[in-house]
């Protein structure tokens, strides 16, 4: 694992911190299931990753690796089901919901595909859950290109042969926790011991940092920069967190968001963090509990032409959330996004800064942190782009897809992903944070609509 990928593995020691990423694609008609499973056979192979377990180094003396599944089903993974009458929207949403907060097995490759037939109209589901460490929401997007067809008739794809199979084994089975060890000694792993020790040494007294080399130095400086943020969350009523979980669904037209967020002088990205910190404004004033701003995280992709597994990184920003005009809002919030992004590019404690320095301290310590960090925030947000065009699984087509991002401690996530003509958004939302989460989606729905005919 990469030191980032590391970091997320180990944070979900704490179930809060769970960084599982999920989502709902709507279908026109049920898939032919079998041509579904034997695609996604196949894209095991273009992707080693779906068909690896992860092993943890002994002691945590490096990031954990990848293994090959020796036990491997892809009908573990590849699942089929129906709903009960009447098949509604909601039924699907609430199975979503409790697919997601279920902790993966960790002793199989960390993902799980599940056609849900029964839906009204004769319409079916697939509902997509994959850990973090995998995929970011850009590279899920990569995977479903494994599986996904641009015709409703393609050509049919024939499963695996246990010859290729063994052809695509990537470790035999003698691996074991000595491959970690072996890591640990040739000097692959990310983090030397001297410098694990140094940087306990400067995090427990930040008065010997001059003294320190100077990327040592400054790497500890940006992350106890980060860590010293500790001002706590905004709202006065999003103030409790739990493991219950409910899901809304919003949609809108792609075409007149991007329209709109052109009229207002800035990028679709604005609009779509605007919306959020307008639905959230008015749902503390319908309370009387008005507010000004909130603090939202952003995630940006970091993703180039040589980036694997995840590239990303997560800003946070005040959001204003008084009683105010659209068009101030968007600009105020195009201005802290700006700032947002300058800042993390300009940085030295990004995700993998931070990432190699939590591998070297304990993972209580670093749950502690992280859940500390998340206090500070009251709600995230993240922009996801896919297909431009209609798509089509087994037979079936895409008509819709809501995203399910993680929570890891905040209210809410309000997760968009773009497809076609329609711009789909999964607003996960932490039940003892926001008492009435349907009055929370349609107040951000309100938002946007204001936002469209600005």
């Amino acid at each position: 694992m990469s030191d980032a990928e590391g970091l997320m593995w180990r944070l979900e020691k704490d179930p809060y911190l769970s960084s599982t990423v999920a989502n709902i694609t709507i279908l026109d008609k049920a898939p032919k299931f079998e041509q579904f499973k034997a695609r996604m056979e196949r894209a095991t192979l273009a992707i080693p990753r779906l068909r690896q377990r992860v092993q943890s180094s002994p002691a945590n003396i490096s990031a954990p690796i990848w293994v090959d599944d020796l036990n491997f089903d892809i009908d573990y993974h590849v699942r089929h089901l129906a709903l009960p009458k009447p098949g509604s929207m909601r039924q699907i949403i609430d199975l979503a919901t409790l697919v997601t907060v279920d902790p993966f097995e960790r002793t199989r490759p960390l993902w799980q595909y599940i056609v849900v037939d029964g839906l009204a109209k004769g319409r079916s589901a697939v509902i997509q859950k994959m850990h973090h460490t995998i995929a970011d929401g850009e590279g899920m997007i990569r995977l479903s290109m494994q599986y996904l067809d641009l015709v409703r008739d393609a050509e049919p794809t024939r499963r695996v042969t246990d010859e290729e199979w063994a052809a695509a084994s990537t470790v035999n089975e003698a691996s074991s926790g000595s491959d970690a060890l072996t890591t640990f000694i040739t000097g692959s792993f990310k983090l030397p011991l001297a410098l694990a020790s140094q940087i306990r040494g400067l995090l427990a007294d930040p008065t010997h940092i001059p003294a320190a080399t100077t990327a040592i130095s400054d790497s500890v400086r940006g992350v106890i920069a980060q860590l010293s943020d500790t001002d706590a969350a905004k709202s006065p009523l999003w103030t409790q967190r739990s493991l219950g979980r409910r899901l809304e669904v919003l949609r809108v037209p792609l075409t007149e968001a991007r329209d709109a967020a052109r009229r207002l002088g800035g990028t679709l990205n604005t609009l779509f963090i605007a919306a959020a910190a307008d639905g959230a404004g008015a749902y503390h004033r319908h309370f009387g509990a008005p507010v000004d701003t909130l603090r939202a995280s952003m995630a940006i992709s970091t993703r180039t032409s040589e980036s694997k597994g995840n590239a990303f990184s997560l800003a946070r920003m005040l959001v204003p959330t008084g009683d105010m005009s659209v068009e101030d809002r968007f600009q105020a919030i195009q201005l802290s996004t700006g700032a947002a992004r300058e800042s993390q590019a300009s940085g030295s404690a990004s995700l993998e800064t931070l990432a190699k320095v939590a591998t070297a301290l304990p993972t209580s310590l670093i749950t502690r942190l992280a859940r500390q960090q998340a206090q500070t925030v009251d709600f995230a947000t993240s922009n996801v782009r896919a297909a431009p065009v209609p798509m089509f699984i087994a037979g079936a087509q895409m008509l819709e897809n809501y995203p399910i991002g993680p929570l890891a401690g905040v209210a809410f996530n309000l997760t968009a992903l773009s497809y076609a003509d329609s711009f789909d958004m999964g607003l996960h939302i932490d039940k003892a944070a926001v008492e009435n989460p349907t009055l929370l989606a349609k107040l951000i729905t309100s938002a946007f609509e204001r936002l469209l005919s600005a």
